[in-house]
């Protein structure tokens, strides 16, 4: 029997659930633990006819005892405010609306709908007078409770309550000292916590109507009294034996004269062995959990093992997740009701079609060129977004390929006997084929000559993607232009030809695409320099105009916007930066052109760099801190300049030694080295190294009215990308700055 439907046999009567949580941080993906659980009970109970309630708190009345990194130090005067009483980061409501927003946000993607509630409510609005006065009462036999359960002596001067300083405003700060009937003695101390400082004040104030509040582990209890709990789950840190859990159960009985709830102790969630802990990179976050697995799968991540079993969960450089898909994707199958049950409850109110290819198969697609219409025709659109997200943040580099422009250095290393199975393979491609019966092929060949099929393999994976493995063989050939594998593979078996004959741009329709973008106006604008396209025929550049912008020193939606992302980056390391194909792209570049990537960091890297390092974004000004926004998102670097302080036309090629560009910031001129990429105009450079550092001459100001926007692409970073960070580069500007956008275009080594 499923372990929900086994804990709710014997239930009888009315039940009231309820979960809660503190909307102080992030959401972090064992936050939703509890309220997947609890929706699952509650499910159940509505199948069976109960007369059931789930209700779910926001406690918002608790004093604010540590803030998320990107809000220490701006945040750092509300510490043992209470939560409802801090305003909200993005100026709507207040700081537990804003985070409390969040976890809604993630409740209804979840398909979870409880009877949600502020507890900052039922105190304001005199729903737990009753019960602050029964504690008040009793404050004894909480004492005698907290002093059995603990072995140790509770001082008789202790009260389970404290309340709001009429002078500071402060909560966690007071103490409370003494209960006449009708006002308690309280007072605002220097030193009760390390992190706030109260004021001194002493005094007498009512604890009623939201000027107090209860201990939590009371408030607990008084919770389950007040709206008359069944079932309460809770985690394993609040359950283990004499914890928070069993407090309230006894204050439960012994105050409140009720009959605790259900007692649910559920795991936590391990990351390496250990506990997940947002603070300390491990894990994801609610939302990122969400966005690379769905909600269907995050509720099967919490519902398919029993809750008292810890569930290890490694997403970084694992196959954790392409795994959690295969186990939903087997689960499908079953016809055991019993293994099904699982299922059934992870489902959201749109029910998804199941797919039956792997996902770890459809992960190999995503990274294919030209596989999208058989990615739609397989009914595989969803579930590649979340291949792509795999992909791109969470797959260790084994699974990760991608085409190679270039003839790569290791398949210059290939025997006589793999060259003459490269040479079959391609002798093929001229009839039509089916990627599978074209798979059957390959092993035909291989065998008819004698080679072992790992070695055969390993052939074709090193001349297309570098590497000695990779996805099925006949899937990646057929996907791509055949006359570029037939040329790819022709130049591998004779080896000693130039190189030159491989094609910069390998798929006919992407060099299409490629040159696609391109805009007449951008002729007399801006071109790429002969010898670096000769050098670097994966280059590609996108340029657009806006002119009449209005710039802003800050825009409080824009600064919403930023405190979004940091938010949602809020687990990033800077190991993760090395592993992007974006990254690992510019500091190649770099490399090749002898600049030390450790000293000059590539822009989107540099930005993210300081969220990694819990460091906040700069407020730059609206239009770079809005185009900053999708350098970060997409991470392919991006400039803007004052096109009133450009001379056209611009061209991108290499620096000489002996020019020289006055940097941002700088006092002296600094040198350019020779084989440096910059942008140059009529008057001289204007940055350096692919938009790192840009000229004092063309900087945006709050006074510049026209832009002259450029967007660097290089190696995996394709004009498709380009174009992409380019229009969402101009759109951001044009919603924060106005303006009309008046030129755009995409220059790659082949127009």
């Amino acid at each position: 029997m499923f372990w929900a439907d086994k804990l709710l046999e014997n239930r009888k009567g009315k039940e009231v659930i309820h979960d809660a949580w503190t909307p102080s941080g992030i959401v972090h993906m064992g936050s939703l633990k509890g309220p997947v659980i609890h929706d699952v009970l509650y499910k159940i109970l509505k199948e069976k006819g109960v007369d059931v309630i789930f209700k779910y708190g926001l406690d918002d009345a608790d004093p604010i005892d540590g803030l998320p990194p990107d809000l220490q130090a701006t945040y750092a005067k509300y510490l043992g405010i209470p939560i409802y009483k801090a305003p909200s980061p993005d100026g709507n409501g207040s700081f537990g609306d804003f985070f409390g927003n969040k976890m809604k946000t993630l409740l209804d993607a979840l398909d979870i709908h409880p009877q949600i509630y502020k507890t900052s409510d039922l105190y304001i609005n005199g729903q737990y007078n009753k019960a602050i006065q029964i504690v008040l009462y009793n404050a004894a036999t909480i004492r005698k409770v907290y002093g059995e359960i603990y072995k140790k002596k509770i001082p008789d001067s202790w009260f389970p309550m404290q309340v709001i300083c009429p002078t500071c405003g402060k909560l966690g700060t007071t103490k409370v000292t003494g209960w006449d009937g009708k006002m308690v003695r309280f007072s605002c101390e220097e030193k009760l916590v390390t992190w706030a400082q109260g004021c001194g004040t002493q005094g007498e104030i009512s604890p009623f109507n939201g000027s107090g509040k209860m201990s939590w582990k009371v408030e607990w209890a008084a919770t389950w009294w007040l709206h008359g709990v069944t079932i309460e789950g809770a985690g394993k840190d609040h359950g283990s034996a004499g914890g928070s859990y069993d407090v309230a159960m006894r204050l439960c009985k012994d105050v409140f004269g009720k009959e605790p709830p259900l007692k649910l102790v559920y795991e936590f969630f391990l990351s390496g062995g250990k506990k997940m802990s947002s603070s300390k990179g491990l894990g994801l976050t609610g939302e990122e959990l969400v966005e690379v697995v769905g909600p269907e799968r995050t509720r099967f991540l919490m519902v398919k093992t029993p809750p008292n079993q810890a569930v290890e969960f490694t997403p970084y450089n694992t196959d954790a997740i392409p795994k959690l898909f295969d186990d939903y994707q087997k689960v499908a199958k079953e016809e055991d009701e019993d293994i099904s049950r699982s299922l059934v409850l992870s489902e959201v109110s749109k029910k998804e079609k199941i797919p039956q290819v792997r996902f770890s198969v459809l992960a190999q697609w995503v990274q294919m060129p030209n596989m999208e219409q058989t990615i739609k025709k397989e009914g595989l659109t969803e579930w590649a977004k979340y291949a792509k997200i795999w992909i791109d943040r969470y797959a260790p580099d084994s699974e990760k390929f991608s085409v190679q422009k270039d003839l790569p250095e290791a398949a210059k290393n290939l025997s006589e006997k793999q060259k003459e199975f490269l040479q079959k393979v391609s002798k093929e491609l001229v009839k039509n084929w089916d990627a599978e019966a074209f798979q059957t092929k390959i092993y035909d060949i291989a065998k008819e000559l004698g080679i072992p099929s790992k070695e055969a393999f390993a052939a074709i994976y090193l001349s297309l993607i570098g590497k000695d493995h990779g996805p099925k063989a006949g899937w990646l050939i057929l996907s791509l232009d055949k006359e570029f594998v037939k040329k790819r593979f022709s130049q591998v078996s004779l080896r000693g030809r130039s190189e030159a004959t491989d094609e910069a741009i390998f798929h006919k329709e992407d060099r299409n695409k490629a040159a696609a973008p391109r805009d007449d106006k951008m002729r007399g604008i801006f071109t790429i320099d002969k010898e670096l396209k000769e050098k670097f025929p994966s280059i590609s550049v996108g340029v657009a105009i806006i002119k009449g912008v209005s710039i802003e020193k800050t825009n409080k939606e824009l600064e919403t916007e930023k405190l979004s992302l940091v938010n949602s980056l809020e687990s990033l390391t800077t190991e993760q930066l090395g592993q992007y194909p974006e990254v690992i792209s510019y500091r190649k570049l770099y490399k090749e052109t002898g600049v030390d990537w450790h000293s000059h960091r590539p822009s989107p890297e540099a930005l993210l760099r300081r969220i990694a390092l819990k460091k906040w974004l700069y407020t730059i000004n609206t239009c770079v801190d809005a185009y900053n926004l999708v350098v970060m998102k997409h991470r392919v670097s991006i400039g803007a300049f004052d096109l009133d302080a450009i001379k056209l036309p611009t061209v991108l090629r290499f620096a000489k030694d002996s020019e020289e560009i006055l940097l941002l910031g700088d006092e002296s001129p600094t040198k350019y080295k020779e084989g440096e990429v910059a942008y140059f105009d009529k008057a001289g450079g204007f940055n350096m190294d692919f938009n790192y550092r840009d000229a004092q001459r063309t900087a945006v100001q709050l006074t510049t009215k026209n832009l002259y926007i450029n967007v660097d692409g290089i190696y995996d970073i394709t004009p498709e990308q380009v174009e992409k960070s380019l229009k969402e580069a101009c759109d951001a500007i044009i919603k924060y700055c106005g303006g009309k956008l008046e030129t755009f275009g995409v220059e790659t080594a082949i127009t």
